[in-house]
């Protein structure tokens, strides 16, 4: 999990918003446990693996509204081009 989350070069998928949702509620009842018992190194790094799930799901909310905007193009098509041949000399 830590990994997913901290790392900044690793884009996760929008299909697993909802997991980044679970991990990010998690991490907050974790938080909250470490400050209630006094473990203050451990709140500061879990707090540190919150604003890195925050920043995934604005990757993952950012990419979700780009594919809701893309225009699909589509792949040209050239059949006139494949039945055409160039002898040499012509």
């Amino acid at each position: 999990m830590s990994t997913l989350v901290r790392c900044p070069l690793l884009r996760p998928d929008p299909a697993q918003r909802q997991r980044l949702e679970e991990i990010r509620g998690n991490l907050r009842a974790r938080i909250a446990e470490a400050e209630r018992e006094g473990w203050l190194g451990e709140a500061e790094g879990l707090n540190i693996s919150l604003a890195g799930t925050d920043d995934k799901l604005a990757q993952v909310d950012a990419a979700l509204r780009h594919q809701a905007t893309a225009v699909q193009l589509g792949m040209p098509a050239f059949p006139g081009i494949a039945g055409r041949t160039q002898t040499p000399g012509h």
